[in-house]
């Protein structure tokens, strides 16, 4: 289901002065499932708390002309734990999904997908964390009390039923979900996936309807790794390869391209 619940984002936002500060202010108070903000400008930090994807709190940190990084998540009650999912697949299709456990009994789901074709698109947590035949090795969904399939509101579902997310004409699906069954420690370690078609929830004639709710191939997943909390990441630089915080928003996660020393690729201005 949808969630209204606000959360606390910590972003890192290139600001150098308070006349920065006051258009970032200006372009967060008064938006509608926006409820407070934080600004520190020496230590380039923005602190949000909002109903609102962080995708969409981010787009309007960066109207003012900032870049601004999602840095930490957390929720009103004490940190329960938080983990995110890099998404890849077909073609150009990339994301971010992030997970919070809020309380005991619910967990967040946010998380915005590019490269989608517009519609409904099946997102399942699978069994398995391994990407070695990229989305086919991720198992089947994660189902440890061996249920049928269901939608996100059944009782009888597996416990990785996310049920649809909805791409947009430009390809983009943006969303923020509360869970009953996932829970932050148990997902650590498996696998996110997003699928070509509509999942049915269970509730079509097909045969895969019970197992997978008919939702097609595979199309992205990610790993779903321990992500920071609020003011859990203090990270300014890589020190692997040298790549600051606002260099690596631009680059591959590893691999050709990621090095700062890698001639093909410039140094970001900051």
């Amino acid at each position: 289901m949808d969630s209204q619940r606000p959360t606390k984002l910590e972003f890192a936002v290139q600001m150098t002065c308070e006349s920065c500060a006051d258009k970032v202010r200006a372009a967060l108070e008064g938006k509608t499932g926006v409820q407070s903000v934080s600004i520190d400008v020496g230590k380039m930090e923005v602190l949000v708390e909002s109903a609102l994807t962080s995708a969409e709190v981010q787009a309007l940190i960066e109207s003012t002309g900032r870049r601004a990084v999602l840095k930490g998540i957390g929720g009103s009650e004490r940190d329960l734990g938080s983990a995110v999912a890099m998404m890849a697949g077909v073609g150009n299709i990339v994301g971010v999904v992030r997970f919070l456990q809020l309380s005991e009994e619910r967990c967040l789901i946010d998380g915005t997908v590019d490269g989608l074709e517009p519609g409904p698109h099946g997102l399942h947590v699978h069994t398995l964390g391994d990407l070695t035949q990229d989305c086919l090795s991720c198992g089947e969904h994660f189902n440890p009390f061996g249920r049928n399939h269901g939608g996100p509101g059944d009782s009888e579902r597996h416990v990785g039923d996310l049920g649809n997310i909805v791409a947009g004409p430009d390809g983009r699906a943006s969303f923020r979900l509360e869970d009953s069954q996932l829970k932050v420690w148990d997902v650590i370690g498996r696998s996110l996936v997003v699928d070509a078609g509509e999942d049915d929830l269970g509730r079509g004639n097909h045969p895969l309807s019970r197992r997978t709710g008919n939702s097609g191939e595979r199309l992205a997943c990610g790993i779903i790794a321990r992500s920071a909390g609020l003011f859990q990441n203090p990270k300014q630089i890589c020190a692997c390869d040298g790549v600051s915080l606002w260099e690596e928003r631009d680059r591959p996660i590893a691999g050709k391209g990621r090095s700062k020393v890698n001639a093909e690729t410039p140094a970001a201005h900051l």
